[in-house]
């Protein structure tokens, strides 16, 4: 049976023991505090840990005495389990960091020699391409809102920015007013580990903003609020309802594939890289801390590339071969198969 990527959760874990839980409260203190992660990160630090640590304590294996063995126990049960790869892959890192930060604080661990969970290797996933919508099903999607109400008006805008600039769900959800530079084309951004960069955006994203931020926003505000994008009680819109807006717009449109947020940014830099667009540039404006994260969108474009060929070669070789026979002459049928 091939793994699923939606497969259940393995059952909740045991009580965890007092210096297990002390060590946990300690690290994730450590990265909210220190490293600035943002508390849905900060969550699932926590949720994979407990997990982890709670697989040591039903067996009895304190968290300082746990060795690379009984992690790679750990990771083998989450794959029977069904867990997708990448969850597993993902839990191994947040393992092995929580054990990097334990070492550079001086806890003692007491691991069998040569099996320290800090040369933990992570597992191997398969690479998988981002998906993405094309220039008219993007349209589309963007058609889909009601510019004759504030919500809609306010609903467009959003999606505008989502494709056209390129941002996170988190970041449209986090802008107020003032980022905003409507002359220019511009938004100022607040991304991971609070980060900012500027981002651009063409003229259907101005316009769309320009009419929500005249005609849409007023209607919902009820006092004084800095953030751009409100929801009908006059407060800022959370990442969750945008979500929800952005699955729903794909849905009126009839899209086949499930919309979500991130998958309007990833059109985006599939239709820039499509463009010629230097990947460095690209890399900025998504906000990419490495152009390795990046680079993966060039092999998007010239997967899209390849089958623009076949299809346009296939159907060249259906035309050819009607006309052949139009005039009565021999056709070969291998010319009139699908290109590959």
């Amino acid at each position: 049976m091939p793994r699923s990527a939606r497969a259940q959760e393995p059952a909740a874990p045991v009580e965890l023991p007092p210096a297990s839980l002390a060590a946990l409260d300690a690290y994730l203190s450590q990265v909210e505090a220190v490293r600035r992660r943002s508390l849905l990160t900060v969550r699932n630090y926590r949720s994979d840990l407990t997990h982890y640590l709670g697989h040591l304590a039903a067996r009895g294996i304190e968290h300082d005495a746990a060795g690379r063995t009984d992690v790679r126990g750990y990771l083998a049960r989450l794959r029977d389990e069904e867990l997708a790869d990448a969850s597993i892959r993902r839990r191994a890192a947040t393992v092995r960091g929580f054990y990097r930060w334990l070492d550079a604080e001086g806890v003692a661990l007491h691991n069998r020699p040569g099996d320290s969970i800090l040369r933990l290797r992570y597992p191997k996933v398969g690479r998988r391409l981002p998906h993405f919508l094309s220039q008219e099903e993007a349209t589309a999607l963007v058609e889909k809102a009601n510019k004759d109400t504030p919500k809609g008006l306010r609903d467009r805008a959003i999606l505008e920015l989502l494709w056209g600039a390129g941002l996170r769900v988190s970041e449209v959800a986090g802008l107020d007013i003032v980022d905003l530079d409507l002359a220019n084309g511009q938004v100022r951004v607040t991304g991971k580990s609070d980060k900012t960069r500027i981002c651009l955006y063409g003229n259907p994203a101005r316009t769309a903003i320009r009419r929500y931020l005249d005609d849409g926003r007023p209607m919902l505000a009820t006092g004084a609020q800095t953030a751009l994008f409100l929801n009908r009680s006059g407060g800022r819109l959370t990442a969750r309802s945008v979500q929800t807006m952005v699955r729903n717009a794909g849905m009126q449109a009839g899209l086949d594939a499930l919309v979500h947020p991130h998958m309007l940014r990833h059109t985006f830099a599939t239709h820039l890289i499509e463009g010629s667009a230097d990947l460095r540039i690209v890399q900025h404006l998504l906000g990419h801390a490495s152009a390795d994260t990046t680079q993966i969108y060039t092999a998007v474009a010239h997967r899209r590339k390849s089958t623009l060929i076949s299809d346009a070669l296939a159907r060249a070789r259906s035309s050819e071969a009607a006309r052949s026979e139009g005039l009565g002459l021999p056709v070969d049928r291998r010319d009139v198969a699908p290109a590959v």
